[in-house]
């Protein structure tokens, strides 16, 4: 899905680093430039999803824990050390 970005309303610094980083990376334009910074850098701001085997996975360790150690309790000394 491409959308048409309008970068004339962005200050000169950041004009001139998306043109930096045009350059050094060999892309089309500074809105290509854009959509590489948000590739690169997302992953801090956007939490990634988690894939279904892992969740199933994490759901079948805890309930076999439960089932093994049903009466098992932290004692809060035990849970301050951690």
């Amino acid at each position: 899905m491409a959308i048409n970005l309008n970068l004339r309303n962005i200050d000169e610094y950041t004009n001139r680093v998306l043109g930096v980083i045009k350059e050094m990376y060999g892309l089309r334009d500074k809105g290509e430039a854009l959509k590489w910074l948000a590739h690169k850098y997302g992953d801090e701001f956007i939490e990634p999803k988690l894939r279904e085997e892992f969740v199933k996975s994490v759901i079948k360790t805890t309930e076999e824990h439960i089932k093994k150690y049903p009466k098992r309790r932290m004692t809060l000394k035990e849970l301050r050390n951690i």
